[in-house]
């Protein structure tokens, strides 16, 4: 025999509609049993919980089967820097790597070496440190080499404060290119860099003497990097003042 219905709240039956008396369990005229609230929400939840355990069992069942598979991690070496590895940047330097495995080896260098460059600008040493030997090692790997990637690698060389290398790529390049403005703007930072007053204003005075001359050369490669040699030529005619 089953358990009586507990108490009912105040009420009207649903059989008959006679309005039932307080914790009635059954109807005093047509003898209906009286579900209460409280056992109406416990099977609600009996039910609900059920319900979600069937779709715990049916997931289980999906992914042993191969019907559900695992999202794929981030490719960590895909992306800017950038970033960017790199470039650029991974905002700035932020910002994850990029595939650099199916580059060629001057684009390969390229990358890398705005993602060093965009760091050193933002001061972040870190990634400096992490890229810069990653970039260099792209730049020995180089088939040929050009003025523009000389510059770039003599860049990185500053960043990593390698004052000797950097002036030693500029002095090729103007053993290549006489009177190219890249080598006295590396010869001019390494000396700032050092403190060395009298290099810096012979790079200077060089720099002054042969810019017009180069700008009327019309160089492909000055064009992008426009900024960097008029900050040059600005601080340049400072000094001679």
């Amino acid at each position: 025999m089953s358990n009586p219905s507990p108490p009912a709240s105040t009420g009207f039956c649903a059989s008959c509609g006679t309005a039932l008396s307080a914790g009635a369990r059954f109807c005093h005229r047509c003898g209906t049993a009286v579900q209460s609230s409280q056992t109406g929400r416990r099977e609600r939840v009996a039910w609900i919980i059920a319900g979600a355990a069937m779709l715990v069992l049916v997931a289980v069942v999906l992914w042993r089967g191969g019907s559900i598979q695992p999202a794929a991690a981030p490719d960590m070496a895909g992306g800017q820097t950038g970033g960017g590895a790199l470039a650029g940047g991974g905002g700035a330097s932020g910002g994850r790597a990029p595939d650099i495995s199916n580059m060629s080896p001057e684009e390969r260098f390229e990358r890398l070496w705005d993602r060093v460059i965009r760091a050193a600008e933002s001061g972040d040493t870190t990634t400096v440190a992490q890229f810069a030997p990653m970039a260099l090692g792209a730049y020995d790997l180089l088939p040929q080499v050009n003025t523009d990637l000389r510059f770039h690698a003599a860049l990185i060389r500053l960043a990593i404060n390698d004052y000797s290398a950097a002036r030693a790529l500029a002095d090729t390049i103007l053993q290549e290119a006489p009177g190219h403005l890249f080598g006295y703007i590396i010869r001019g930072e390494a000396a700032d860099r050092e403190n060395q007053l009298q290099a810096l204003n012979q790079s200077y005075r060089d720099f002054l003497d042969h810019y017009d001359e180069e700008q009327r050369a019309g160089r492909t490669e000055y064009e992008g990097h426009k900024p960097l040699i008029e900050d040059f030529r600005t601080r340049a005619r400072a000094a001679a003042r």
